[in-house]
Formats: C-alpha cells, sequence, structure tokens
C-alpha cells in the first residue's frame, strides 16, 4: 500500500509539473510584443528581456557570387532596444544566439524570416528567399534539404554558396565559451 501511495504521489507531482511548464511555456509564447512594431515572427516572440530556458549559438557563413556576405549584427534586436527575439546577432561573425523558453526549437528558416520580415533594411539578400542555386553543408557536409529547414542547435555551422564554386565549408568555428 506504501509503494501504492508513493508511485501515486510521484505521477501526480510529475503531471502537475507537466501542466505547470506547459502553462508557463503558453504563455510566453503568446505574450505581447514588448514594441508593438516587432510582433512575434514563426511563434518567436520579441521580448524586453533574453530568454535562459535554451541558450545555444550556431554560426552561418553565406557566400554570394564567390563574395562572402556576413549576417549584420543586430538582426533581431530593436534599433532601440526594446526588445529581442530569441533569435539574434549581436554583431557580424554569424554566430545566431538562440535564447529562448525551455523545450523551444528552431530553424534557419525562422531566422530568415525576422531578418527578411523585421530587419532587411540592415541587407537582406535576395538570393535568401530562393531555395535554387545554393551549394548547402551543415557541419562541414552537403546537405541536400531545404536550407530554411536546418535544425539551429548547439554550435551548428552552416555553410551556404550561392553561385559560387569552390567554397569551402566550415568545420569548426572558434566559439570562445558560447
Amino acid at each position: 500500500a506504501r509503494t501504492k501511495r508513493i508511485t501515486t504521489i510521484g505521477i501526480t507531482a510529475v503531471v502537475a509539473l507537466a501542466v505547470v511548464g506547459l502553462i508557463i511555456f503558453a504563455v510566453i509564447q503568446n505574450q505581447a510584443p514588448a514594441n508593438a512594431a516587432y510582433p512575434p515572427v514563426d511563434k518567436v516572440s520579441c521580448l524586453s528581456t533574453e530568454q535562459s530556458g535554451t541558450h545555444i549559438h550556431a554560426h552561418v557563413s553565406i557566400y554570394i557570387n564567390g563574395t562572402s556576405t556576413p549576417i549584420p549584427a543586430n538582426v533581431g534586436i530593436a534599433p532601440d532596444g526594446s526588445c529581442l527575439y530569441w533569435l539574434h546577432t549581436h554583431d557580424s561573425t554569424g554566430v545566431i544566439h538562440i535564447e529562448a523558453p525551455s523545450g523551444s526549437s528552431a530553424t534557419f528558416g525562422n531566422f530568415l524570416d525576422i531578418w527578411e520580415q523585421k530587419f532587411q533594411q540592415v541587407g537582406y539578400p535576395s538570393q535568401l528567399s530562393t531555395a535554387t542555386g545554393w551549394q548547402i553543408y551543415v557541419d562541414g557536409k552537403p546537405f541536400t534539404g531545404d536550407f530554411h529547414a536546418i535544425p539551429l542547435q548547439s554550435h551548428t555551422l552552416i555553410t551556404l554558396a550561392y553561385n559560387s564554386p569552390g567554397v569551402k565549408p566550415d568545420t569548426s568555428y572558434p566559439w570562445n565559451g558560447l
């Protein structure tokens, strides 16, 4: 009887914690943006603080017509600093910061949607809107799918080359504690 009672209490506690977690996640997902000019994009919110549930980084190198094309600084960060999307850059090194609520996942396409829809003024290459003409590498290996679907995971290395034969894919990056 004691084992049954402990098991029942344990299962009830786990279920209760899961429900609370789901409620918190749903509230965060549907929070009003900190700045109305930056509504959610692909269910990724622009909030006044970084989220700490998931804190990882990916690196992207883009080549267009043989020229390195950096991702600009502050993609995903409102110019007045009022909010930042869970997917953003701080500088032009190609590092995408993924600082999201627990249980969230993101793709490179989510980042591109934020860049194209809300930060195009910082230089969104039109070639990124087409799925053809690209050589794509993930972690140094050829990737044959749609690059928009690449999951952003910890230390993912993405190399995109448009009309740029001979580009060497990234196989390492000096993360320096990131």
